[in-house]
């Protein structure tokens, strides 16, 4: 391989120039907060309406980000006519139930990763959606960062050649005294819907749905997944290659992902998923790197917004991006690792 002088450019837009549409952010939690923060700091998208069924929460995340509207139900905040976008930023096992009252009430919606918690519930949120004809994506944000693009750019190009191996993982020292629900099987908590799906998602995004899953892992004492491991293989267009994921609640991890192939290979360091640089590595050793991310850390929740602000503005109703029969697919190979480490939430 002979190293270009520069990487590609990325061709994702600035966050600030896409169309503003009034936001109704489900769920006041954690990931609201960062996304909220995202929206006010780097995009001219509005924070129009909170829904909480707490109106002590409710009230505090509207203070806190000048949100004139609190609902203290979540079929009162889908109904708000000044609302355009539903983001639903609860809990894995609220997802589905959550994602369909908005659909039904007519609006698009934004869904938190892991889209459900199995295939099934995902395949009914797509079937409503496509029925209703809203706007419907599941929120992976790494999809839309700039440095993905970049290697979007890279895998089009046939940069590295064919690829033969992609790595990634994703562990966080998460223990249950301090996010109980990550712990808590009735909110389908475990390592894999929270942290894996990153590692899943980016291997999918390499080399699109695996034919094969081999999984093992560990389990914690209130049966959820505590970690777990999967070999990825049969790839329809690449029946040679293999994905190596991995994912965790009991350690910090480097959380990098590598994209290798006969010419080289591409490094994302960590935490791979959030906005960065992207490395072009030959097989010599030599290499070329991109330039910083002008967004860090969560702050690059903004591009999906973004994204999916431009998407509802312009007529479309699935992300090219983030396609839903992707993220159908995606959740069946979570349902299949999840079944070979014997993980069922209650009600499934």
């Amino acid at each position: 391989m002979v190293l270009p002088l520069s990487l590609p450019t990325s061709r994702v837009p600035d966050p600030a120039t896409a169309p503003p549409l009034n936001w109704g952010i489900l769920a006041p939690g954690w990931i609201a907060h960062m996304f909220a923060s995202a929206l006010r700091m780097s995009t001219r998208q509005r924070l129009a309406a909170v829904g909480s069924r707490s109106p002590e929460r409710g009230r505090a995340f509207a203070d806190e980000f000048g949100i004139a509207r609190v609902h203290t139900s979540y079929a009162d905040l889908v109904a708000d006519p000044e609302v355009d976008v539903i983001y639903v930023a609860s809990p894995h096992s609220e997802h589905a139930e959550q994602a369909l009252l908005a659909i039904e009430a007519g609006k698009h919606v934004l869904v938190e990763k892991a889209f459900a918690r199995n295939a099934r519930e995902a395949r009914r949120v797509v079937v409503a959606a496509r029925r209703r004809q809203v706007a419907v994506m599941e929120a992976m944000w790494t999809r839309f960062l700039p440095r993905t693009d970049i290697v979007r750019q890279l895998l089009a190009d046939g940069a590295l050649g064919t690829i033969e191996t992609v790595t990634a993982d994703h562990g966080q020292l998460l223990p249950a005294d301090q996010v109980p629900r990550l712990h808590d099987p009735i909110l389908a908590g475990g390592a894999l819907l929270d942290l894996g799906i990153y590692p899943v998602s980016f291997a999918a995004f390499a080399l699109g749905i695996p034919g094969a899953v081999v999984a093992t892992g560990a389990l914690t004492p209130t049966g959820v997944d505590r970690q777990a491991a999967a070999l990825l293989t049969r790839f329809a267009n690449n029946p040679n290659a293999q994905a190596l994921v991995s994912c965790t609640l009991a350690a910090k991890t480097p959380t990098t992902a590598s994209i290798s192939g006969t010419l080289g290979r591409i490094e994302l360091d960590g935490e791979f998923y959030a906005p960065g640089r992207v490395r072009l590595v030959a097989p010599s050793g030599e290499s070329i790197t991109s330039a910083p991310p002008e967004l860090y850390a969560h702050q690059g929740l903004a591009y999906e917004a973004a994204h999916f602000a431009q998407l509802v503005s312009d007529g479309f109703t699935e992300s090219p991006q983030m396609p839903l029969d992707e993220t159908v697919a995606i959740m069946e190979v979570l349902d299949s690792i999840r079944a070979q480490l014997k993980v069922r939430f209650p009600g499934e």
